[in-house]
Protein backbone atom coordinates (compact mmCIF):
# COMPACT_ATOMS: atom_id res chain seq x y z
CA UNK A 1 0.00 0.00 0.00
CA UNK A 2 2.51 2.42 0.84
CA UNK A 3 4.36 1.55 -2.40
CA UNK A 4 1.40 2.56 -4.14
CA UNK A 5 0.60 5.32 -2.73
CA UNK A 6 4.18 6.57 -3.54
CA UNK A 7 3.89 5.90 -7.19
CA UNK A 8 0.72 7.87 -7.19
CA UNK A 9 1.84 10.98 -5.63
CA UNK A 10 4.94 11.32 -7.43
CA UNK A 11 3.47 12.08 -10.31
CA UNK A 12 1.64 14.89 -9.11
CA UNK A 13 4.36 16.37 -6.97
CA UNK A 14 6.31 16.05 -10.48
CA UNK A 15 3.32 17.87 -12.01
CA UNK A 16 3.02 20.82 -8.98
CA UNK A 17 6.52 21.62 -9.41
CA UNK A 18 6.57 21.84 -13.19
CA UNK A 19 3.46 23.70 -12.97
CA UNK A 20 5.22 26.50 -10.67
CA UNK A 21 8.19 26.44 -12.85
CA UNK A 22 6.16 27.69 -16.19
CA UNK A 23 4.39 29.92 -14.16
CA UNK A 24 7.80 31.68 -13.23
CA UNK A 25 8.57 31.79 -16.94
CA UNK A 26 5.21 34.41 -17.08
CA UNK A 27 6.83 37.06 -15.22
CA UNK A 28 10.87 36.40 -16.11
CA UNK A 29 8.84 37.07 -20.00
CA UNK A 30 7.14 40.08 -19.05
CA UNK A 31 10.07 41.32 -16.82
CA UNK A 32 12.74 41.25 -20.04
CA UNK A 33 10.43 42.40 -22.41
CA UNK A 34 9.78 45.40 -20.83
CA UNK A 35 12.74 46.32 -18.66
CA UNK A 36 14.58 48.29 -21.75
CA UNK A 37 11.38 50.28 -22.10
CA UNK A 38 9.82 50.73 -19.01
CA UNK A 39 11.00 48.66 -16.21
CA UNK A 40 14.37 49.62 -16.06
CA UNK A 41 13.98 53.51 -17.00
CA UNK A 42 11.10 53.22 -13.72
CA UNK A 43 14.06 51.59 -11.71
CA UNK A 44 16.28 54.62 -12.80
CA UNK A 45 13.73 57.48 -12.22
CA UNK A 46 14.27 58.28 -15.72
CA UNK A 47 11.11 56.38 -17.31
CA UNK A 48 9.01 59.20 -19.27
CA UNK A 49 5.12 57.88 -19.85
CA UNK A 50 1.62 59.04 -19.99
CA UNK A 51 -0.39 57.87 -16.63
CA UNK A 52 -2.40 55.82 -18.26
CA UNK A 53 0.76 53.68 -18.77
CA UNK A 54 1.80 53.60 -15.50
CA UNK A 55 -1.32 52.61 -14.19
CA UNK A 56 -1.40 49.70 -17.37
CA UNK A 57 1.54 48.60 -15.84
CA UNK A 58 0.49 48.63 -12.09
CA UNK A 59 -2.27 46.63 -12.94
CA UNK A 60 -0.87 43.83 -15.85
CA UNK A 61 2.21 43.34 -12.84
CA UNK A 62 -0.46 42.71 -10.50
CA UNK A 63 -2.49 40.05 -12.70
CA UNK A 64 1.03 38.47 -13.57
CA UNK A 65 2.07 38.03 -9.40
CA UNK A 66 -1.67 36.95 -9.04
CA UNK A 67 -1.59 34.24 -11.27
CA UNK A 68 2.09 33.67 -10.06
CA UNK A 69 0.24 32.88 -6.66
CA UNK A 70 -2.80 31.32 -7.64
CA UNK A 71 -0.37 28.07 -9.27
CA UNK A 72 1.62 28.22 -6.67
CA UNK A 73 -1.45 27.90 -3.75
CA UNK A 74 -3.08 25.30 -6.00
CA UNK A 75 0.32 23.02 -6.69
CA UNK A 76 1.35 22.96 -2.80
CA UNK A 77 -2.26 21.91 -1.65
CA UNK A 78 -3.46 25.65 -0.44
CA UNK A 79 -6.30 24.76 -1.93
CA UNK A 80 -8.61 26.88 0.51
CA UNK A 81 -6.40 29.95 -0.20
CA UNK A 82 -6.45 29.45 -3.97
CA UNK A 83 -10.19 30.02 -3.86
CA UNK A 84 -10.24 33.00 -1.72
CA UNK A 85 -7.89 34.63 -4.50
CA UNK A 86 -9.89 33.36 -6.98
CA UNK A 87 -12.63 35.53 -6.32
CA UNK A 88 -10.81 38.49 -6.54
CA UNK A 89 -9.18 37.03 -9.40
CA UNK A 90 -12.59 36.77 -11.12
CA UNK A 91 -13.21 40.90 -10.68
CA UNK A 92 -9.42 41.13 -11.64
CA UNK A 93 -9.48 39.22 -15.35
CA UNK A 94 -12.37 41.78 -16.44
CA UNK A 95 -10.53 44.48 -14.76
CA UNK A 96 -7.71 43.63 -17.19
CA UNK A 97 -10.37 43.53 -20.35
CA UNK A 98 -11.84 47.01 -19.27
CA UNK A 99 -7.80 48.73 -18.41
CA UNK A 100 -6.29 46.96 -21.78
CA UNK A 101 -9.37 48.97 -23.71
CA UNK A 102 -9.06 51.69 -22.18
CA UNK A 103 -5.80 52.59 -22.58
CA UNK A 104 -5.14 51.15 -26.05
CA UNK A 105 -8.43 53.94 -26.85
CA UNK A 106 -6.67 56.39 -25.04
CA UNK A 107 -3.25 56.00 -26.79
CA UNK A 108 -5.88 55.92 -29.50
CA UNK A 109 -6.99 59.09 -29.16
CA UNK A 110 -3.95 61.10 -28.15
CA UNK A 111 -2.45 59.77 -31.54
CA UNK A 112 -5.34 61.01 -33.70
CA UNK A 113 -4.65 64.27 -31.86
CA UNK A 114 -1.62 64.89 -32.67
CA UNK A 115 -2.72 63.87 -36.20
CA UNK A 116 -0.66 60.94 -36.53
CA UNK A 117 -3.73 58.72 -37.79
CA UNK A 118 -1.68 56.24 -39.89
CA UNK A 119 0.08 55.41 -36.52
CA UNK A 120 -3.42 55.34 -34.65
CA UNK A 121 -4.96 52.76 -36.73
CA UNK A 122 -1.56 50.72 -36.91
CA UNK A 123 -1.36 50.75 -33.00
CA UNK A 124 -4.71 49.63 -32.65
CA UNK A 125 -5.36 46.41 -33.72
CA UNK A 126 -2.74 44.24 -31.71
CA UNK A 127 -4.35 45.43 -28.13
CA UNK A 128 -8.02 45.35 -29.62
CA UNK A 129 -7.48 42.29 -30.70
CA UNK A 130 -5.34 40.82 -27.15
CA UNK A 131 -8.76 42.05 -25.49
CA UNK A 132 -11.02 39.49 -27.90
CA UNK A 133 -8.83 36.77 -27.05
CA UNK A 134 -8.02 36.76 -23.45
CA UNK A 135 -11.19 37.08 -21.95
CA UNK A 136 -12.41 34.11 -24.42
CA UNK A 137 -9.97 31.98 -22.54
CA UNK A 138 -10.15 33.36 -19.44
CA UNK A 139 -13.96 33.72 -19.36
CA UNK A 140 -13.47 29.88 -20.64
CA UNK A 141 -11.29 29.03 -17.57
CA UNK A 142 -14.23 30.90 -15.15
CA UNK A 143 -16.56 28.36 -16.76
CA UNK A 144 -14.70 25.06 -16.06
CA UNK A 145 -13.05 26.31 -12.66
CA UNK A 146 -14.77 23.33 -10.87
CA UNK A 147 -12.49 20.95 -13.30
CA UNK A 148 -8.90 22.12 -12.25
CA UNK A 149 -7.45 20.01 -15.20
CA UNK A 150 -9.16 22.50 -17.78
CA UNK A 151 -9.37 25.49 -15.39
CA UNK A 152 -5.26 25.49 -15.14
CA UNK A 153 -4.39 25.00 -18.50
CA UNK A 154 -7.01 28.05 -19.93
CA UNK A 155 -5.75 30.46 -17.20
CA UNK A 156 -2.11 29.62 -18.48
CA UNK A 157 -3.01 30.36 -22.10
CA UNK A 158 -4.98 33.24 -21.04
CA UNK A 159 -2.16 34.81 -19.32
CA UNK A 160 0.25 33.75 -22.01
CA UNK A 161 -1.49 35.88 -24.64
CA UNK A 162 -0.59 38.84 -22.52
CA UNK A 163 2.96 37.93 -23.08
CA UNK A 164 3.00 39.25 -26.74
CA UNK A 165 3.84 42.75 -25.95
CA UNK A 166 6.89 41.92 -24.06
CA UNK A 167 8.01 39.71 -26.23
CA UNK A 168 7.69 42.76 -29.08
CA UNK A 169 9.95 44.56 -27.18
CA UNK A 170 12.70 41.87 -26.85
CA UNK A 171 15.76 43.96 -28.75
CA UNK A 172 17.75 40.34 -28.99
CA UNK A 173 14.84 39.01 -31.02
CA UNK A 174 15.56 40.59 -34.77
CA UNK A 175 17.19 39.92 -37.35
CA UNK A 176 15.83 36.98 -40.03
CA UNK A 177 14.54 35.01 -37.85
CA UNK A 178 12.75 37.43 -35.39
CA UNK A 179 9.47 36.23 -36.19
CA UNK A 180 9.76 32.48 -35.22
CA UNK A 181 12.09 33.53 -32.42
CA UNK A 182 9.86 35.93 -30.87
CA UNK A 183 6.87 32.99 -31.37
CA UNK A 184 9.19 30.49 -29.05
CA UNK A 185 9.58 33.02 -26.71
CA UNK A 186 6.35 34.23 -26.60
CA UNK A 187 4.76 30.34 -27.01
CA UNK A 188 6.81 28.78 -24.07
CA UNK A 189 5.07 28.64 -21.05
CA UNK A 190 2.32 26.37 -23.65
CA UNK A 191 5.35 24.57 -25.12
CA UNK A 192 7.23 23.63 -21.90
CA UNK A 193 3.47 22.56 -20.28
CA UNK A 194 2.09 20.81 -23.71
CA UNK A 195 6.02 19.08 -24.08
CA UNK A 196 5.09 17.20 -19.73
CA UNK A 197 1.89 16.38 -20.67
CA UNK A 198 3.21 14.70 -23.54
CA UNK A 199 6.03 13.09 -21.26
CA UNK A 200 3.27 12.23 -18.53
CA UNK A 201 0.50 11.33 -20.27
CA UNK A 202 1.76 10.24 -23.93
CA UNK A 203 -0.89 12.98 -25.33
CA UNK A 204 -1.55 16.82 -25.60
CA UNK A 205 -4.64 18.22 -23.97
CA UNK A 206 -7.17 19.73 -26.35
CA UNK A 207 -7.16 23.48 -23.94
CA UNK A 208 -3.19 23.63 -25.30
CA UNK A 209 -3.64 23.04 -28.95
CA UNK A 210 -6.32 25.32 -29.20
CA UNK A 211 -4.62 28.12 -27.23
CA UNK A 212 -1.30 27.60 -29.25
CA UNK A 213 -3.61 27.70 -32.41
CA UNK A 214 -4.81 30.82 -31.82
CA UNK A 215 -1.96 32.63 -30.27
CA UNK A 216 0.17 31.41 -33.67
CA UNK A 217 -3.11 33.03 -35.66
CA UNK A 218 -2.43 36.48 -33.72
CA UNK A 219 0.97 36.23 -35.40
CA UNK A 220 -0.73 37.41 -38.91
CA UNK A 221 -2.64 39.76 -37.64
CA UNK A 222 -0.54 42.25 -39.07
CA UNK A 223 -1.09 41.63 -42.39
CA UNK A 224 -5.02 42.85 -41.13
CA UNK A 225 -3.61 46.37 -40.90
CA UNK A 226 -4.15 47.76 -44.71
CA UNK A 227 -7.59 45.75 -44.82
CA UNK A 228 -10.09 47.54 -46.22
CA UNK A 229 -12.39 45.97 -43.12
CA UNK A 230 -9.52 47.45 -41.24
CA UNK A 231 -9.62 51.06 -42.42
CA UNK A 232 -12.87 51.74 -42.24
CA UNK A 233 -12.81 50.53 -39.09
CA UNK A 234 -10.39 52.31 -37.56
CA UNK A 235 -11.47 55.57 -39.56
CA UNK A 236 -15.05 55.19 -38.03
CA UNK A 237 -13.23 55.27 -34.76
CA UNK A 238 -10.87 58.19 -35.28
CA UNK A 239 -14.00 60.41 -36.15
CA UNK A 240 -15.30 59.20 -33.23
CA UNK A 241 -12.30 59.85 -30.90
CA UNK A 242 -10.87 63.00 -32.87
Amino acid sequence: MTTGAMRLRLPVSTANRVAIGVSLLVPLIAVTGFWPTYFGPLANGTVEKPPIIHFHAAVYAGWVLLFVAQVFFASTGQIALHRKLGRIGIYYGWAIVAVGLLTAFTLFAERVGDGKLAEARRSLLAPLTDMIVFPIFFGAALYFRRKPEIHKRLMLVATTALLVAAVARMPFLSGPISEPARQLVWFSPILLAMGYDFYARRLVHPVYAAGLATLYGLSFRGSLRESDAWLSLSSWLATLVG
